[in-house]
């Protein structure tokens, strides 16, 4: 057996069988402790998660806790759990995932799973996942039925990892049985753009999934970061709306640009959601977001009918939206660092990514408003020009003196 430092006072301890182990050594009340981190294997650790731990062990210490004795608390704890919904808490808490991932798997966990089998204990629980997923996509949510599926099977294997003497049940199921996708790289045409826009006015379904629906195009933002909007997030007198990091993809703010038609829309959101703090509330509860599917559902919806009228509009999703933003502002030439901005994309990889940290908000601002007056153009059918540059910045005076 050998160890190998690492920092933070971490250490990895190898085994003559070739186990890695990660573990830290420390003085408590007088008395030597060894935390033991965790392993490096397939169901173990990783470095970087290692690395937290330590940092959180190291806390306690400070604070006179003893990580050894907390941890032989927590695993009882974890034996104690034996429902469903135990197990699902302990996974979200326990897993490393990004605090998006979290938040979206702890959303569908909420909404798919917690419902049916809440207070049921593993050991009764032997659910059919592809009749389960079946269900889930025909009512238009295939993304969604998969992450049911990729959240069951690591539900279960959590808790077989903690000594749960079960199968998993969503073991032999793979992805592919349950949903496959074209790949996504669709972007709609302008053409497309004034028939989507088109057919969205006829179809069976609320105002404000409509006005949503314009809204994804207009802004094009992710589909969580409108779904999960709140009032609060947007500043009317200053034509924004600010994304908080918890929020996006890369745990930055963002700021979204309002130009008259996004404002427009946002007024009449407002009306409708009454005294929810939801931009889109939930139909039958108005503290809870609208559903994740029911986009999906529209855009299904959409394509049926134009296809049963013969119109050229292939399927699309949501997310496809804002990728038709992106590409077509590229086509028109606007400056790409200004849409990558709207986009909420940051380039990690160069030097430039690392240290651009402009925000572009007047060009910003002109670009979202020719793109809102290009839509508008396209789905009245007549042409327009947009103005790719600015009106020109005033020069800021320098001080002689300096």
């Amino acid at each position: 057996m050998y160890k190998v430092t690492d920092r933070d006072g971490m250490y990895v301890r190898v085994a003559p069988s070739g186990g890695i182990s990660f573990r830290l050594d420390c003085r408590l009340n007088g008395r030597r402790e060894t935390v033991h981190l965790g392993k490096y294997a397939r169901d173990g650790i990783s470095l970087a998660r290692a690395r937290e731990l330590c940092i959180d062990a190291r806390r306690a210490i400070a604070e006179g806790r003893s990580p050894a004795i907390e941890k032989q608390r927590e695993k009882r704890r974890i034996k104690e759990a034996k429902s469903f919904g135990e197990f699902g808490e302990k996974w979200l808490t326990a897993s490393a995932m990004a605090d998006s991932t979290r938040a979206m798997r702890r959303s569908i966990f909420e909404r798919e799973l917690r419902p049916v089998w809440r207070n049921r204990l593993l050991s009764e629980i032997t659910p059919d996942v592809r009749a389960l997923c079946a269900k889930i996509v025909e009512r238009g949510a295939p993304a969604t039925a998969i992450h049911v599926r990729d959240i069951l099977k690591q539900i279960y294997g959590y808790a077989i990892l903690h000594g749960e003497k079960i199968a998993n049940p969503a073991a032999d199921v793979g992805p592919a049985s349950i949903a496959t996708f074209a790949p996504k790289d669709r972007a709609l045409t302008p053409t497309e753009i004034r028939i989507m826009l088109k057919q969205l006015e006829n179809v069976a379904t609320l105002p404000t999934i409509r006005l949503g629906m314009k809204l994804y195009l207009l802004t094009m933002v992710r589909k969580s970061e409108l779904q999960d909007a709140v009032w609060d997030e947007v500043d009317f007198e200053n034509a924004v709306w600010t994304i908080p990091k918890e929020r996006m993809k890369r745990s930055k703010p963002h700021n979204v640009y309002l130009c008259r038609q996004t404002l427009d829309i946002m007024i009449a959101l407002k009306t409708c959601a009454r005294n929810s703090r939801y931009l889109l509330p939930s139909r039958y509860d108005a503290d809870a977001p609208m559903s994740r599917a029911t986009f999906n559902r529209v855009t299904y919806a959409v394509v049926e009918q134009a296809k049963k009228q013969g119109l050229p509009l292939e399927p699309f999703t949501v997310h496809d939206l804002r990728r038709t933003g992106s590409t077509l502002l590229n086509e028109m030439g606007f400056n790409r660092d200004w849409i990558e901005k709207c986009l909420a994309h940051e380039d990690g990889r160069s030097s430039r990514g690392v240290y651009n940290k402009a925000e572009y908000e007047v060009q910003r601002r002109h670009m979202m408003q020719e793109w809102a007056d290009v839509v508008d153009a396209w789905a009245e059918g007549r042409k327009y020009t947009p103005t790719v540059l600015p009106p020109a910045m005033p020069l800021v005076a320098l001080d002689p003196a300096l």
